[in-house]
Formats: C-alpha cells, structure tokens, sequence
C-alpha cells in the first residue's frame, strides 16, 4: 500500500504516535489518538506539504454492537487540500460516559455548525466550541440524541407533544 504524503509527513512529524492507516479504493483514513488530535490536525492545517485548508464534512459513526469493536463513538473529519489537491479522513475515538473530543473551530470556521450537529444528534462534546448547543432537536422535548444506537426506533415523547391538527382547527 503506498502512502498517502500527508500520512508520510505526519510519520515524520509524530513518530511518536500510533497511527493506525487504512485505504479503501484510494482514499486514506488514519486513526488519530485523542490526546494529541488537535496538534497533528493543526499540523495537517499549517504544514505546507499538508496543506488542508478545509474540513469539507464531519461526523460520527455510533458502533454500539459493531463486531470488534473497541471505542463507541467514531468521530470522523473529512480533509480537503485545494493546493495538493488531496483527500485525507481523520477518525477519533470517543468512548461513554462522558465522550468528548477538542473543537478544531479554531483552525477551521466551517466546522462550528458541523460540531453542534453531531452534539445535537450523538451527544459528543467538542472541548472549547465557541457556542455548543442544539441545532436540530428542541432539547425541552427531545433531551436523548436520536443517531445513537440505543435510542429507540420509534422515538421518545416527541410524536406525542405536538398538537394534533384537524380540519375544523385550520
């Protein structure tokens, strides 16, 4: 498996860490561990070989019941360089009760709204967010995050606090 360049940069960056790489098809997803995520990610942001100059996604995968696995909460930043013209999925393991990761707001703005939806919708804290609050949920009615695993299918109070519209009421 070739490497990807920013994977060799941080090999001689952070020779000291642990990282675990894997490609599928092309792309590249390396597991950072979450002491020193926000370094090798600022790393990732200033290093001119590097150059990721956006997060062009982030989210979380809940592996509640996943084979294998180790960690709960899988939280994953897509990477874009526009100068390199490279990709790169950075992955964070979070775990209960309190899981909780550093915001990467300060290095990259367009995360904000990205961190408050997966708080909103997995109960993830981003250490130092500028405004972590709900987006999506009314947290007075809803006060689980529907995306993880034990939450219900059919919901939690919130299909029976709304009030019923008939014809005659319009």
């Amino acid at each position: 498996m070739a490497d990807h360049p920013a994977i060799t940069r941080l090999r001689e960056m952070f020779g000291d860490l642990e990282l675990a790489v894997s490609q599928f098809r092309g792309q590249f997803t390396v597991c950072l561990p979450q002491p020193r995520m926000h370094d090798v990610m600022r790393f990732l942001r200033d290093d001119p070989a590097c150059k990721f100059e956006q997060v062009t996604d982030l989210t979380c995968v809940d592996y509640l019941h996943f084979r294998g696995a180790r960690d709960r909460f899988g939280i994953t930043y897509l990477l874009l360089s526009l100068a390199h013209n490279h990709r790169l999925i950075v992955k964070v393991m979070v775990n209960d009760p309190d899981p909780a990761v550093a915001t990467v707001t300060d290095l990259w703005s367009g995360a904000e709204w990205l961190e408050r939806e997966v708080f909103d919708m997995f109960g993830v804290k981003f250490i130092g967010h500028p405004d972590l609050r709900r987006i999506l949920c009314d947290s007075s009615v809803i006060t689980e995050n529907p995306l993880r695993k034990d939450y219900p299918l059919r919901g939690k109070r919130e299909r029976d606090s709304f009030e019923v519209v008939t014809p005659e009421s319009t």
